[in-house]
């Protein structure tokens, strides 16, 4: 008990693990037997298999002769430490959109199930009472891929137990872990082969005939192994509760079973790696804000681009495209073996528009305009222009594309606004200016403009000039002189003259 709140723990399982991984990339396989494999033939083993296969006989350690003699109708698959290590990473951002206390015991072993630790204290208030916690817990897994059972006791260890017996959601009352587990048969506790040859030759067939047997003599003679089963068969915890820190990006990667050389065969992988990210961010309430793609290539080497997005997405639609026009425009130089997405992860916020602003567009409508404006003019061609902190007129550089904040657009519109409403004029700039003939008197102010908005018209009255220049120590040196006209036609224009090329231009028209 922590602060009066009494401590609660579930534990996440999923059992079969690799051989669940594999299904997540290729959910299809969960409907027929499925073995996962390792080694090269003749001396193939199986790794793991789904519950499809085990009903068959089919079991971890078999040789793949064996098993497909026991199960003619069974489906290999090569073990993939990138698919089991992006399934361990997708059930723990599942648990973590439940509960901020995570912890990740780490794959001990093999092949058999994995466990996530859960503080769920307190979830009562939020979530409602532990069987509608487990169910919550439950459906975040199988939102990423994964079929998961949960157990939930006072201790980490019961509630390891409880997940691998009983219901999908076996909860244990708190005070009840001893009596609960007693008659919970040995082999839930997956224990070494010759620890529990051990066990069956002393007659100890359930927990709580474990539970039962003296703690020094097990210590004397099974040493910490015995230890380590008699403190999960009383469900008692012995190491401290180690909070599961997440990375700084979020990455999904699928190993290939043979070489991809061609931009459409590796568009559909990252059609499915992209949907499990996807689905990955979905149940975190994440959006990705910048993507990166890592291929494997069979020469040895990795080859990587980097994808900024317009706006935080979840969508794997637009991000595909966005992968695709990457890596059209700059193909990878071998054939692929592997592929890794990577994304940097943002918090979903809801946030209301304001009342000048213009409607937000679909971030798939975005994401297709901006792929198809890259596609014709190049992707460091299309940003957001921001203006340089210098005199000189017009200049620009082009920053990474965001949509307006809400605030800077009302505020515009409200300048905008009051500026109309008080009788300002409004110099409308001509973009690109429109070069004209001038004429001068003696002291070069303008007299008559020809090429305007007529073919020729006096100047009645003058001001300026207004004269800049920088950038004098560069070869992109530049000046500028700036007149206000009236012209005889009524017509109020500003006019600039470029000393160093010797030409005028009309710059903009007052309204």
């Amino acid at each position: 008990m922590v602060d009066g709140v009494t401590a609660r723990f579930a534990c996440v399982r999923v059992p079969a693990f690799a051989a669940a991984a594999a299904e997540r990339c290729e959910p299809a396989l969960r409907e027929i037997p499925l073995a996962v494999v390792t080694g090269s033939p003749p001396a193939t083993r199986v790794l793991d298999a789904n519950a499809a296969a085990r009903e068959h006989g089919v079991a971890p350690g078999m040789t793949d002769a064996e098993a497909v003699a026991r199960c003619p109708r069974l489906t290999r698959r090569p073990a993939s430490d990138e698919a089991v290590a992006s399934a361990r990473h997708a059930l723990l951002d599942a648990c973590l959109s439940v509960s901020p206390r995570v912890e990740d015991p780490g794959l001990t072993a093999k092949a058999g199930g994995y466990d996530v630790h859960v503080d769920v204290a307190g979830l009562g208030r939020l979530i409602g009472p532990d069987d509608a916690v487990g169910h919550r817990l439950v459906q975040r897994a199988h939102a990423v891929g994964l079929v998961a059972r949960v157990g939930i006791a006072d201790t980490r260890a019961a509630a390891s137990v409880a997940a691998r017996c009983g219901p999908p959601v076996h909860v244990i009352a708190p005070g009840a872990e001893r009596e609960a587990l007693a008659a919970v048969s040995l082999a839930t506790l997956e224990v070494s082969p010759d620890l529990a040859q051990t066990f069956a030759r002393w007659g100890v067939s359930t927990l709580g005939a474990l539970a039962a047997l003296p703690r020094d003599g097990l210590a004397t003679r099974l040493g910490r192994a015995g230890l380590a089963a008699h403190d999960l068969a009383c469900g008692r915890d012995r190491e401290p509760f180690h909070p599961y820190m997440p990375p700084p990006f979020w990455q999904e990667a699928q190993g290939l079973e043979w070489e991809i050389d061609s931009l459409p065969a590796l568009d559909v992988v990252l059609e499915r790696v992209l949907a499990r990210l996807c689905a990955r961010l979905e149940a975190a309430h994440q959006l990705a804000d910048a993507l990166e793609v890592r291929l494997a290539l069979a020469p040895g080497g990795h080859h990587v681009r980097a994808v900024p997005l317009a706006c935080p997405m979840s969508e794997p639609r637009p991000m595909q495209a966005l992968l695709t026009l990457a890596l059209a425009a700059h193909p990878p130089p071998a054939p692929v073996t592997a592929v890794a997405i990577s994304a940097t992860a943002v918090p979903r916020r809801a946030v209301a528009g304001g009342l000048w602003r213009p409607p937000v567009p679909a971030v798939r409508d975005l994401a297709d305009v901006l792929a198809r404006l890259a596609s014709l003019v190049g992707a460091t061609n299309i940003g957001t222009p921001v203006v340089q902190d210098c005199h000189r007129p017009d200049a620009y550089s082009l920053a990474r594309f965001a949509p307006p904040a809400g605030d800077e657009t009302e505020a515009s519109a409200a300048m905008t606004s009051t500026a109309a409403a008080g009788g300002a004029l409004v110099l409308r700039r001509l973009r690109p200016p429109r070069v004209v003939d001038v004429e001068t008197d003696g002291e070069q102010r303008p007299t008559l403009v020809r090429g305007a908005l007529s073919p020729e018209a006096r100047v009645v009255e003058c001001a300026g000039p207004w004269r800049a220049s920088g950038e004098w120590w560069d070869a992109t040196a530049w000046a500028r002189d700036e007149w206000d006209v009236g012209l005889a036609d009524g017509t109020l224009c500003r006019l600039t003259h470029d000393p160093l090329a010797a030409r005028w231009s009309l710059d903009g028209v007052y309204d």
